[in-house]
C-alpha cells in the first residue's frame, strides 16, 4: 500500500454503485470503489474533476484509490 498522495482526473463515476475510474497524470488508470472516498462531504464525482488520493492494491492486482479528496470542485 502506498502512503504517497498523488493526483489525477476523474474518468468516469457511477453514483449508484460508487464505482468508476480515474487517470493519473502519467495516464495510469486507477479504480474507484465504494471505499475510495476519504471525505464524507463528497456526494458525487464528475468527469474531469481533479482529485488527490493514495493507491492500494485491490483484488486481482488492480490499483484502487483510497482517501480520495477533491482538488477542484
Amino acid at each position: 500500500m502506498s502512503q504517497v498522495t498523488i493526483q489525477g482526473t476523474i474518468r468516469d463515476y457511477d453514483v449508484e454503485t460508487k464505482r468508476g475510474s480515474l487517470l493519473t497524470d502519467d495516464r495510469i488508470e486507477i479504480v474507484i470503489d465504494d471505499r475510495s472516498l476519504g471525505d464524507d462531504a463528497i456526494r458525487t464525482l464528475r468527469i474531469g474533476q481533479r482529485v488527490r488520493f493514495r493507491v492500494d492494491d485491490g483484488d486481482e492486482g488492480a490499483r484502487v484509490a483510497r482517501d480520495l479528496r477533491l482538488v477542484t470542485f
